[in-house]
């Protein structure tokens, strides 16, 4: 389950932050307009607060960071006796500044996107689980607490809040449907959609998840076809820039010094081996969030 209890970027726990961010709240109503679906991240999120607050939390970082690398800058220069280049401090600190709050903005978005990873590499095998129980002549609602209690990460957390809404008495569809419409994944709101559709029509729920199951079982063959069709070029690319160019390019160098008298010097080299680092990283972060999330 996705928790917000610490942020990265917030130097003390949420709740208290909120407190201490309560002078900024007459600038975030007016920023919370650039940022219409913040709201709903949130919620996705389990966040006990609204977008208003949220972005003054924000804004309580972005200016304790501001301070506080001012402070450093200022500490640095003189313990270094070195005269303060006002130019330099505050550069840094706007960019530290602005960085954070927009992290903490972001940061959302990251949380949502990795619940509905965990959704959609777990939504097949839950609903292979829910498909057996109903077609062995089991309840609906002890089909749903028999994967609620099976390890499925983030479904089973999902399918939890459904069970805790029947047990106090909320109907079954009713429940269904409110756990499809806060829920990010779209190959999970679909399942509970069909579900819920299905329970309405009074159809064959064990037909409905049969279908279901082969449906997402074809997309993910599918994905993964297209994910293995993009591995070729892609790895083309990686020779051509880590591999290929750099080569050349060093050599094409030491040919250009020897011949011009071109000075090549070691920083060169470092910066060089710098960019290449950070490409690979960022090249396997490529191939990582391509990867499909569901398995089969």
């Amino acid at each position: 389950m996705v928790k917000m209890n610490r942020i990265p970027f917030l130097p003390i726990p949420i709740e208290v932050a909120k407190r201490l961010a309560k002078p900024f709240y007459g600038i975030s109503k007016k920023i919370s307009k650039l940022f219409p679906v913040l709201s709903i991240q949130l919620e996705r999120c389990e966040m006990k607060s609204d977008a208003n607050e949220y972005i003054s939390v924000a804004l309580f970082a972005s200016l304790f960071w501001l301070i506080l690398t001012i402070l450093s800058f200022i500490i640095i220069f003189q313990v270094s006796q070195i005269e303060i280049n006002f130019g330099i401090t505050f550069f840094v600190s706007l960019f530290i500044s602005l960085s954070s709050f927009s992290y903490i903005l972001l940061y959302p978005n990251l949380l949502v996107s990795r619940k509905i990873r965990e959704i959609d590499r777990n939504i097949l095998f839950a609903l292979r689980h829910l498909q057996i129980q109903i077609k062995s002549g089991v309840t609906l609602f002890d089909s749903l607490v028999s994967v609620a209690n099976a390890n499925y990460g983030a479904v089973s957390e999902e399918f939890k809040k459904a069970i805790k809404k029947i047990s106090t008495g909320t109907p079954e569809i009713d429940s269904l449907e409110d756990l499809a419409v806060k829920n990010p994944s779209l190959y999970f709101r679909r399942v509970i959609w069909q579900i819920a559709n299905s329970i309405r029509s009074g159809a064959d729920l064990g037909q409905t998840l049969d279908s279901m199951v082969s449906s997402l079982s074809n997309e993910e063959k599918i994905a993964i076809r297209k994910y293995g069709s993009q591995l070729n070029p892609l790895a083309m690319m990686y020779m051509m820039t880590a591999v290929i160019i750099p080569n050349l390019g060093i050599t094409f160098m030491l040919i250009l010094s020897s011949l011009t008298g071109l000075t090549i010097s070691e920083q060169m080299f470092w910066v060089m081996l710098f960019g290449l680092a950070v490409f690979q990283f960022s090249f396997i972060g490529m191939i990582k969030n391509r990867r499909p999330a569901m398995d089969i």
